[in-house]
C-alpha cells in the first residue's frame, strides 16, 4: 500500500514562561492511499519538521477504510465533531472536488474524484477534519445497505417488480 501524505495546517504556539516566551509548533496532516483508505494525525514539537513527522506517524497508525465505489459517494452524508459539521453530497462526473482546504485534502487522499461539500459551525481545522472522517465512516454502498436491511437492491431503490 503506497501512502501519500499532505500537511493540512501548521500552527505556531506561544507559551509565556518566567524568562519570556517559548515557541512550539503543531501540525495536522492527512495520509491516504488514493484507494479508499485515509487517516488524519496531529503532532506537536519544538521544531516544524519534528511536528510534521509526528503528525504523519500518528496518522499512519489509525488508517480507516471507506466503503465506496466509483468516482463519487453513493449518498448524501452529514458528519459532526464537536461544533464542526460537514455535509458531503454526491455529484455528476466531471464536477471535481468542491470543498474547503481541509475537507479537500482528506477527500483527495481517499480517492474521490467528484463531490460537493459544505462546512458549518466551527472553522477549527482539527474539528473539521474529524467531522469529515465522521461523515466518510457513515458511507455505505447500496449493496451493503440492502444486505443490512435484508432487502433486494430493487426494493432499496423503490423499483416495482
Amino acid at each position: 500500500m503506497e501512502l501519500q501524505e499532505k500537511v493540512i495546517k501548521i500552527s505556531r504556539v506561544v507559551k509565556v514562561v518566567e524568562g519570556g516566551r517559548k515557541f512550539s509548533f503543531n501540525a495536522l496532516s492527512v495520509v491516504g492511499d488514493m484507494n479508499f483508505n485515509v487517516s488524519i494525525g496531529f503532532g506537536k514539537a519544538n521544531e516544524i519538521s519534528d511536528a510534521i513527522k509526528k503528525s504523519i506517524e500518528s496518522a499512519k497508525k489509525s488508517l480507516i477504510s471507506i466503503d465506496l465505489y466509483g468516482h463519487t459517494i453513493s449518498h448524501e452524508v452529514f458528519g459532526e465533531f464537536k461544533s464542526a459539521k460537514v455535509l458531503l453530497k454526491p455529484c455528476s462526473k466531471g464536477t471535481g472536488i468542491i470543498a474547503g482546504p481541509t475537507v479537500r485534502s482528506i477527500i483527495e487522499k481517499v480517492g474521490i474524484k467528484d463531490i460537493l461539500s459544505k462546512t458549518y459551525g466551527s472553522s477549527n481545522h482539527i474539528n473539521i477534519a474529524k467531522a469529515t472522517l465522521s461523515a466518510l465512516k457513515k458511507l455505505q454502498t447500496p449493496l451493503t445497505a440492502s444486505k443490512k436491511r435484508g432487502i433486494s437492491l430493487n426494493e432499496l431503490f423503490g423499483v416495482k417488480e
